[in-house]
């Protein structure tokens, strides 16, 4: 089975109504079996966008607490691998979350990355497999 990593966007779109992608979703959170794995740079990312919405960050705790989403990465550990991952990015340039997201994908070698961000259609794990992703569709 699949594991599902999370990005930012679908985190903050599932929270906030006014947001554009909030209806896909809502509808793909329902879909998905538990737990969405993450890194703290997503949860760091989140919680300063709902911040800025003004809804808060009650809920994305309360998503981690109950076990939802679980944080399932450890920077420490994983230092290298995502620095070398933001020196081969720097062009882009690629986000501590991106890196740690695209480490996560190298680690769980059947997972999803559960994404807004187009990014991870160019980014591949282990430097040249493609990264499958859960996105909405372009427009």
């Amino acid at each position: 089975m699949s594991r599902i990593v999370i990005d930012t966007g679908p985190l903050v779109a599932y929270l906030v109504r006014e947001e554009q992608n909030h209806a896909w979703a809502v509808e793909h959170f329902g879909m998905l079996p538990p737990p969405l794995l993450t890194c703290e740079a997503v949860v760091t990312e989140a919680a300063y966008l709902l911040a800025q919405t003004g809804s808060g960050t009650n809920a994305l705790f309360e998503m981690i607490a109950r076990g939802v989403v679980k944080v399932a990465f450890d920077l420490n550990k994983e230092i290298e691998p995502v620095r070398h991952l933001m020196r081969r990015y720097r062009n882009v340039p690629m986000s501590l979350a991106d890196a740690c997201l695209v480490r996560m994908a190298e680690i769980h070698e059947k997972s999803i990355v559960f994404t807004l961000d187009s990014d991870f259609t160019f980014y591949r794990k282990h430097s040249r497999h493609v990264i499958a992703t859960l996105r909405p569709p372009s427009k």
